[in-house]
């Protein structure tokens, strides 16, 4: 199979990401992220591009297809619903297969008045109010996505003084558990993946904490449903949460990737990657392995240092051992310089059988350019040559006496993931 070039645009969210991990490592995809405001995704993609006009911008087709040509883009992935809409009803205009629904299905999913008119005569569509008379109800933005606008109405006092009641939905308040269903659509229109998971821990309307859940009749009927009215390519989803009587009622859907589609992937789904199959006209076949997934996730940092070095003095003893073990980040950040090119030096003062301390924990000697293994009462300043050089020791008087004489940056053990480069 030929390489296929994908790029996601914007790059700089958490749905952005949940792609990136997705494609990053598939041998036959070459990833690229692009953006119009820089956000996270310089941190993460390898070959990122920045600068791009927003979408309003008069010059943005003519802009994003030279980009497309440049880099030889097959397939985009759009990762905001706004683009999505736009991109569907540009689809041809732009040099490029676009995984998500056509125009209709991403007007009607853009628009939450429009996905209930649709589905109005379903058991699963809630029930929708022209004004507020009873309480308790839920207004929802028509547009709009991550809870942004939304609000549980319990009484008159609770109803936004300025809100204007045509830009919003009036529902029934859902009071059961709330689910995401990530779906996947073929390239021949046959709904090929339905895999519900719960959203148990919610912030900034993005999931952080949820599990896979059973597949019920029920879900896949909805699932089956929403499939047989619109037409999406590759992956989608929707949310659907229970009435007072367990029914699920749907909520949403989207044509573009969830941040969270993560939980379904680590059950063997890549729908990313099938989603690039699909486009590219492949057939696909779909084995998910048989065990249940939980997830949590917080906040994941990743840094960038105005400091270019080629030269790493690295310690042994409670540095890259830890408690007699590997200290994890060491051995990631040492392969990745070594990926890099960059000389990598064992400075250490190790009393016992170096060679055969590392070897006892699986290190080859070989990792590293050149091994210096000192006297407890020699100074490593002494074999510091600091010319585009750090040093990484867990003894604060050590990096002391090297940032005094030398000043270059030191770091402690956990100062490695400061150093981590995460862009693949």
């Amino acid at each position: 199979m030929p390489k296929i070039n994908v790029l996601v645009f914007p790059a700089g969210e958490v749905n952005s990401i949940e792609l990136h991990d997705a494609l990053s490592t598939c041998v036959n995809i070459e990833l690229f992220g692009a953006s119009s405001v820089d956000r996270h995704g310089e941190y993460v993609f390898k070959n990122y591009i920045s600068g791009l006009p927003m979408i309003s911008s008069p010059d943005f087709i003519n802009k994003f297809n030279e980009l497309l040509s440049e880099k030889n883009i097959d397939v985009v992935f759009p990762t905001h619903d706004t683009v999505a809409k736009f991109f569907a009803d540009n689809r041809d205009k732009i040099n490029a297969k676009i995984i998500c629904g056509d125009s209709l299905t991403s007007d009607i999913c853009r628009d939450k008045k429009k996905t209930y008119e649709l589905f109005k005569d379903e058991t699963f569509c809630p029930k929708v109010y022209n004004s507020i008379t009873q309480y308790p109800l839920f207004i929802k933005p028509r547009e709009g996505q991550g809870s942004v606008g939304a609000k549980l109405i319990k009484s008159e006092k609770d109803i936004p003084s300025n809100i204007v009641f045509n830009d919003y939905v009036i529902c029934e308040y859902l009071e059961g558990k709330e689910y995401t269903v990530d779906c996947l659509t073929d390239k021949d229109g046959t709904l090929r993946v339905v895999s519900p998971r719960s959203r148990e821990r919610v912030m900034a309307g993005i999931t952080v904490g949820g599990k896979i859940e059973p597949l019920t009749d029920e879900i896949k009927n909805i699932a089956e449903k929403i499939n047989s009215k619109l037409n999406f390519l590759g992956l989608w989803w929707f949310q659907i949460k229970q009435d007072k009587n367990e029914n699920f009622k749907l909520l949403e859907i989207s044509t573009r990737c969830a941040g969270t589609m993560a939980l379904t992937r680590a059950r063997g789904i890549n729908l990313p990657l099938l989603s690039v199959y699909t486009a590219m006209g492949y057939d696909i076949s779909i084995s998910p392995n048989d065990y249940n997934v939980k997830m949590d996730s917080t906040l994941i940092r990743r840094y960038k240092i105005d400091y270019n070095y080629d030269t790493v003095y690295f310690d042994f003893d409670d540095t890259l051992i830890i408690n007699n073990k590997i200290h994890l980040p060491s051995i990631r950040f040492l392969y990745q310089c070594k990926n890099q090119g960059k000389k990598i030096i064992l400075l250490t003062k190790h009393k016992a059988d170096l060679t055969k301390d590392m070897l006892k924990y699986c290190i080859s000697p070989d990792l590293f350019d050149t091994i210096i293994n000192i006297g407890e009462n020699e100074e490593k300043t002494k074999y510091v040559f600091p010319q585009g050089a750090i040093f990484i020791d867990n003894a604060y008087q050590e990096r002391a006496k090297i940032r005094e004489k030398f000043k270059i940056p030191v770091f402690d053990a956990d100062g490695i993931e400061f150093l981590l480069d995460w862009k693949t």
